[in-house]
């Protein structure tokens, strides 16, 4: 029988590639359906206030492993070719490998992406399933049907609505459709319309219309154009789609984001199926956002909220609070999954991580001590986020630093760092920037 003690819970980490913080029907997004992401929100706690640790990839990922800043080991990007290996000082005390120590069954499906050296097996895991789709969801199953005398822990990785990428991608260049057969061929389900509606009732009635932030920040900084030229698709893109094309951007990801809920939905059936909903929590989230069209972009990589924000829902039933909304508190999905791990696994968290364990806030105790900025790192620049303000410098261009007020501008369309009204917070966020840059690039 599937282990159901009550002592040491199960513990599940689902997390998708490339779903922005509002890509949940729960949210009030009312161009999707996401009953499997819904389901953990109505018997647990969604935080409206999740951060990456740096949007892109692989180095959001690679601190969601290990607990550490990306900058860790110097790294801004998906480029990471440099590394040989990652130390092993940091892979022993990696997710798997902690929770394993603790005494749990540990399972690692789905994408990877991390540095070389950095694999399922070396961080602790055994590896169920390098598919990162339909036969993700089924290893998943496998994995929680098993007889066992211990607690699992299981991570998910799926890949979707990532496949979102591949459509600037094909509008600029020819794809190798036999190398990316399911990408493109996921994509394309995307992008259909459904039967019997015709384009005019469609573009009515159905696609999301732009957003009220589709058009550039006001004296955008000059490292947005960086991005632009880094891949040339993206300034295609921005340039020479039409807005039918941007909205057909916004209903396939918001298509996409429905494929792997579906995934997820099959996975959270077994778990109830096999028992253990009420013995297993379950922490969903996703690796990074995408601009969705906002600001005249779609891909990742920069800091504004769109692919920074991510979604964050812990849920156990019967156990975390049933259909609670944490706007206050800021997380990070980088810093403090560890340190959360360990708390519902009873164990001491590495003394040598900086994030806390947000288990307190999902049983809604008063945590004074929680922490008021998040630090959050990228290929251009470096940003601190505050519950209201957003504090960015990147690294060139004349308008490189950026002050954000989220409740006056929730679009980011303008930089008030040069308001004179901004002054004193202007002051506070360089002095919140400075210490956080002492803190996280010392290693360096």
């Amino acid at each position: 029988m599937p282990y159901t003690k009550d002592n040491h819970p199960n513990i599940m980490y689902i997390f998708t590639d490339q779903q922005s913080a509002n890509m949940m029907s729960c949210t009030g997004n009312k161009y999707l359906k996401t009953p499997g992401m819904d389901s953990l929100a109505e018997t647990g706690i969604r935080f409206d206030k999740a951060y990456c640790s740096n949007p892109v990839c692989l180095p959001s990922r690679f601190s969601m492993m290990t607990g550490f800043m990306p900058s860790k080991l110097d790294i801004r990007s998906n480029d990471v070719g440099w590394i040989e290996s990652v130390p092993d000082d940091i892979l022993n005390q990696s997710m798997g490998w902690l929770l394993r120590n603790a005494g749990y069954d540990t399972g690692y499906g789905g994408k990877v992406h991390l540095p070389r050296g950095m694999t399922p097996e070396t961080m602790g895991f055994e590896r169920i399933t390098p598919d990162q789709r339909a036969g993700l969801a089924d290893s998943c199953v496998e994995f929680i049907q098993r007889d066992r005398d211990k607690p699992f822990f299981l991570l998910a990785s799926f890949i979707n609505p990532h496949d979102i990428c591949y459509m600037a991608i094909r509008a600029y260049q020819d794809l190798n459709w036999e190398r990316l057969t399911n990408e493109l061929g996921a994509l394309n389900k995307a992008l259909e319309i459904p039967e019997g509606i015709s384009e005019d009732e469609f573009f009515d009635k159905h696609c999301p219309p732009l957003p009220d932030n589709f058009k550039p920040q006001l004296n955008e900084p000059e490292a947005i154009s960086m991005v632009l030229d880094q891949r040339k698709f993206k300034r295609n893109a921005r340039e020479n789609w039409t807005e039918e094309m941007w909205r057909m951007h916004r209903w396939a990801y918001c298509r996409l984001t429905e494929m792997v809920d579906a995934h997820i939905v099959k996975v959270l059936d077994a778990l109830r199926d096999s028992g253990q909903e009420e013995n297993t929590l379950v922490i969903f989230s996703s690796d990074h956002g995408d601009m969705d069209s906002a600001h005249g972009m779609e891909h990742k990589t920069v800091l504004y909220e769109e692919p920074t924000r991510v979604p964050l829902i812990v849920s156990q039933k019967g156990t975390t609070p049933a259909g609670m909304i944490d706007n206050k508190h800021l997380v990070s999905n980088g810093l403090d999954l560890i340190p959360t791990l360990c708390d519902y696994a009873e164990i001491n968290p590495p003394a040598n991580l900086s994030g806390k364990s947000f288990k307190s806030l999902v049983e809604g105790k008063d945590v004074e001590s929680w922490c008021k900025h998040l630090w959050i790192e990228s290929e251009f620049g470096y940003m601190v986020c505050g519950e209201r303000f957003k504090y960015m410098l990147y690294d060139e261009g004349d308008n490189r630093e950026q002050l954000m007020d989220l409740e006056k501008d929730p679009g980011e369309m303008r930089n008030w760092a040069k308001d004179p009204k901004y002054g004193d917070i202007l002051k506070e966020y360089r002095q919140h920037f400075q210490n956080y840059r002492s803190e996280f690039l010392a290693n360096q």
